[in-house]
């Protein structure tokens, strides 16, 4: 089925009034990883997803060992009611084993991560006992088996440590290491061609004319995709001219995996870039209920032995991000073969100023978010026009506003989405 019909078999969703979160379901129900995996160096494969599951070799911790510092005994030495003696007779280290068995009235000077000796089965912290010479003494209420990390607690042998889909952070890093992996299987870097359109648009080094303006958006969306770990091409600025237009599509979607543009899919835009688009592939053109970022494309383009999907993002700046968080992300995440894909949450804070919202579109305004007395606290970041980049630079959140909110009066509950979190 063509994507044009998997997208009008779904009755309510109406292309002049897509809501965020159906467009956002929508382009994730379409998209699968790539198939293509790669083997890296531990160190190398930060930031990347695992392509196989990774099965631990043997236990973790392998043996049964001391959570704590202080003296291994048996536990049924110990007295219900009474202090109880008793008498070290050697020491076990991490790294060091002690070789002897824990016999009756005897206990074992053992260091956080040692093995647990021999006959031992429990662990009391050396905080609790008094020395006495060779000997300590425990006060009563101790439990059976405290303090003690057992074999195969962490990992099991045979299990599943780290299941394919697995986003390698440093925990996931130090948790490989343990198992002794040196490479890894992942799934390879995501390849994303961008440029933006427009006579207008200006690259940086080259002087202005009358009616022109640096192209920002290559930036943030560089940025964007370099933090996502994609592998990005960028192809620069292209200019309103339909053959132009016409070869960086076709160079683009033989090039990479996903393609993004800013520009060119607004009402009174060149009808000639959606034109070109639904030319070389199958592409939906969408007017999602949100601000900023109402408009949007999104679909397949053909590049000849290859496709590669494609996002046609609003040509204003602060549109360009908002868009791309709010959707392009996740789908880059899940061809990534990220599962699940990570979640950036919404976070609740009280609003610092009255926000004007009607009810029927989803809002992301910029703000800065702080805590004041005690409590979290978000104000909007200045004017927040669609082109005012700075609004987003000053900002380090969103204020949520959801579809069908009204008006934030000052002190009112809104949702904040971090910046940072969106990697």
């Amino acid at each position: 089925m063509s994507l044009t019909s998997r997208f009008s078999c779904l009755s309510d969703h109406d292309p002049n009034t897509l809501s965020v979160d159906q467009a956002r379901a929508f382009i994730r129900s379409q998209l699968t990883p790539l198939a293509m995996h790669e083997r890296l160096a531990l160190r190398s494969a930060l930031g990347r997803v695992l392509a196989r599951d990774v099965i631990a070799p043997f236990n973790v911790p392998a043996h049964d060992n001391s959570a704590m510092d202080g003296y291994a005994l048996r536990h049924a030495e110990l007295s219900s009611s009474a202090e109880t003696h008793l008498r070290i007779v050697g020491t076990a280290l991490a790294g060091k084993v002690f070789t002897g068995t824990v016999g009756a009235g005897e206990c074992v000077r053992i260091m956080t991560g040692a093995l647990l000796p021999a006959g031992s089965d429990t662990v009391v912290i050396q905080e609790s006992v008094e020395t006495d010479g060779e000997d300590i003494v425990v006060p009563v209420g101790q439990r059976a088996g405290q303090n003690i990390r057992l074999a195969g607690e962490d990992l099991a042998a045979g299990q599943p440590a780290l299941a394919a889909g697995r986003l390698i952070r440093p925990a996931e890093l130090g948790l490989l290491a343990s198992l002794g992996c040196a490479e890894v299987s992942v799934y390879r870097r995501l390849r994303v061609a961008f440029f933006s359109t427009g006579d207008e648009l200006c690259s940086i080094g080259t002087p202005l004319v009358d009616g022109q303006v640096y192209d920002s958006n290559r930036y943030t969306i560089f940025g964007m995709l370099s933090r996502l770990g994609c592998e990005v091409l960028d192809m620069g600025v292209v200019g309103d001219d339909p053959v132009t237009l016409e070869a960086a599509f076709r160079d683009a979607a033989a090039a990479a995996d996903v393609v993004i543009t800013s520009g060119g899919v607004s009402v009174g835009e060149a009808d000639f870039v959606k034109r070109l688009m639904a030319q070389l592939g199958e592409v939906l053109f969408w007017k999602i209920a949100m601000k900023p970022g109402r408009p949007m494309a999104f679909g397949r383009l053909d590049g000849g032995p290859q496709s590669a999907w494609l996002f046609g993002l609003p040509g204003n700046p602060v549109a360009v991000m908002a868009t791309f968080y709010e959707f392009v992300r996740d789908a880059l995440y899940v061809l990534m073969g990220a599962d699940p894909v990570p979640v950036v949450p919404l976070l609740p804070a009280r609003c610092a100023a009255a926000i004007r919202k009607a009810p029927g579109r989803t809002e992301f305004q910029r703000g800065v978010l702080g805590v004041v007395d005690g409590q979290w606290s978000v104000r909007p970041a200045g004017a927040q026009g669609s082109g005012i980049l700075r609004s987003m630079s000053d900002a380090n959140c969103f204020i949520v506003l959801e579809h069908d909110r009204g008006p934030v009066a000052v002190g009112d509950q809104v949702q904040v989405q971090l910046f940072e979190g969106l990697a």
